[in-house]
């Protein structure tokens, strides 16, 4: 058993009760209670659920084309009262691949055609509706620098049209939260009636520090024009894919700043992504940066979010390292480390059976829990995966 957070155990036992971890040990630490159902583990591995920082599951549907087509609203470039939770379609087959995978939790992100993209969600992996999916909404806001934005706009002949554009999009719109703050609080004071506006309101959540930003970024210039707007507005900024992040590692190290990187297992389709490398993240995590690696599904399947975890491992990666990428530090960055990330008690009960380590390719998740419900099995007999059915499952 692998806890992520603290030794791993040989023979150890997790108990869960009431859908969280009560308790986790050795087989001799562990009073397990006489009506319990006993899930036999031995000579497979155990883990907590992967935790997906980053991806686009259910708002960019697979094989559903344009009618399934929900991760940009690029109408406007301001679009902090947009969010994912509204878009995400829980039968997206995304979600059983996750499963497959042994990714529990998602952080469902709006894409980034826009400088200010929306809200995220963080939603476990299997479910009717969203609703009853949700673990917590909103996360973070995701915001974008870059190619993206500035062509979006830049197509439609419109501001913003230029990097220098894009970010003084951001700059103005955040201008304006600080000043609708003041004013919010100065009619608060005098018991004032005030008309609230939806994008400010959570601007000023990201302002007062109570939701971190999310930067979408890849080129090292880009990295450092997200940090002097965190450092101009005092938020807190999270770079989210950080392709060359890793050519100002040790500044990035220096101002605690954590990377999402990814994804890894794509081709080099545009300028700002001619520096990816699967040696990134080693490098990021030797420098002392606190690192996650995501899929960007569908940009990578999210299935291969643990695969793209061992091929950073052969390129320098340290293990333990790479497992906390897709557990622990993606739990810790969003502020979920309260509900899933590793075994411990008082955390949910998601908990996957490995056939053998994870970090090897020719393991797969056999049994996965979701808040200590089996979800999804192996079925050895018919050599393929088999997710329970919400809709139909007894609740």
């Amino acid at each position: 058993m692998v806890p992520v957070d603290g030794d791993p155990i040989d023979g150890g036992t997790v108990l869960i009760i009431d859908g969280r971890i009560a308790a986790v040990g050795t087989d001799a630490e562990v009073d397990v209670p006489d009506d319990v159902e006993i899930v036999d583990a031995a000579g497979s591995w155990v883990l907590p659920g992967f935790v997906e920082a980053h991806g686009h599951l259910g708002v960019a549907e697979e094989s559903e084309g344009w009618a399934g087509e929900d991760t940009n609203e690029m109408t406007d470039p301001v679009g902090a009262r947009f969010r994912a939770l509204d878009g995400i379609n829980p039968a997206d087959l995304a979600f059983a691949d996750a499963l497959s995978g042994g990714v529990t939790t998602a952080v469902i992100k709006p894409g980034s055609g826009n400088p200010i993209g929306g809200q995220t969600v963080a939603v476990k992996c299997w479910g009717r509706t969203v609703d009853e999916m949700v673990l917590r909404e909103p996360v973070s806001v995701k915001s974008a620098l870059g190619e993206n934005p500035k062509r979006v706009y830049g197509d439609k002949k419109v501001t913003p049209s230029t990097r220098l554009g894009v970010a003084a999009v951001i700059r103005e719109a955040l201008t304006k939260a600080q000043d609708y703050k003041a004013k919010r609080d100065a009619a608060a004071a005098e018991n004032k009636p005030f008309d609230r506006d939806a994008n400010n309101e959570i601007l000023v959540r990201v302002l007062d520090r109570e939701l971190p930003w999310c930067q979408h970024t890849h080129r090292a210039d880009d990295v450092a024009t997200a940090i002097r707007l965190s450092e101009e507005f005092g938020y807190r900024l999270v770079i989210n894919h950080g392709t060359e992040a890793h050519l100002i590692a040790d500044l990035v190290a220096e101002k605690n700043i954590p990377v999402i990187i990814g994804p890894l297992f794509t081709s080099r389709s545009k300028v700002e992504l001619r520096n990816r490398s699967l040696r990134n993240p080693g490098i990021l995590a030797k420098a002392g940066v606190e690192l996650a690696i995501m899929t960007d599904h569908p940009v990578v399947p999210i299935h291969f979010l643990v695969h793209q975890a061992t091929l950073a491992v052969k390129e320098g990666l340290d293990s333990d390292t790479a497992l906390r990428a897709i557990t622990a530090n993606p739990a810790r960055i969003l502020g979920l480390d309260d509900r899933v990330g590793s075994l411990k008690p008082g955390l949910d009960g998601d908990v996957v059976i490995w056939s053998g380590d994870p970090l090897d390719v020719m393991s797969r998740a056999l049994r996965v829990f979701i808040d200590g419900r089996e979800v999804y099995h192996f079925d050895e007999e018919r050599g393929e995966g088999v997710t329970e059915n919400p809709y139909y499952s007894a609740r």
